[in-house]
């Protein structure tokens, strides 16, 4: 089961990616891949999301859990047992929980050892950049001359594990 993002990019099984895109590319790789009616789908998100409107569930093997807090969210993730988990970032989850950031980005690289995991946000922060830093793959789409990752928001400095793709026009 494989999920492509652009023609080329593909998420494998057994991996956890952090994705930073537009909306509509993660709605399109979702609702383009009829193969994901066939696995067992967990989509996690916190207190709002930009995405859960936009995706196809027809299947009945599409889960949806909401995590208001980083404790539920962490709860959540150790008892997944999908084979795709997608969860869409959401800030307000940290407010106050930052110190669980290091654990539930340990906790998102050990469900992708089993699963194909996707940590997903259109645009990065700092609290995004610490649960990515676990990821296998970083993969962020932009418009063409546009960055929204490879600079650290705090201190404005490129990240060495930051990886950019551009779309061509």
């Amino acid at each position: 089961m494989l999920i492509e993002l652009r023609k080329g990019m593909t998420l494998h099984p057994g991996t956890f990616n952090a994705v930073i895109a537009p909306g509509r590319v993660m709605v399109s790789a979702l609702n383009s891949n009829t193969d994901l009616q066939r696995f067992l789908f967990l989509y996690v998100s916190g207190n709002y999301s930009q995405l859960l409107s936009s995706i196809s569930r027809s299947s009945k093997n599409f889960e949806v859990r909401r995590a208001f807090t980083a404790h539920q969210l962490f709860t959540i993730l150790k008892e997944a047992s999908h084979t795709v988990v997608l969860l869409e970032y959401d800030p307000t989850l940290f407010d106050g929980a930052e110190m669980m950031l290091p654990q539930i980005a340990g906790m998102l690289k050990e469900v992708g050892r089993e699963s194909l995991v996707i940590l997903y946000t259109s645009t990065i922060d700092r609290s995004f950049s610490v649960l990515m830093r676990q990821a296998d793959h970083i993969i962020e789409i932009t418009p063409a001359g546009e960055s929204t990752s490879s600079r650290s928001p705090r201190h404005g400095r490129i990240l060495p594990y930051a990886q950019q793709t551009l779309e061509v026009s």
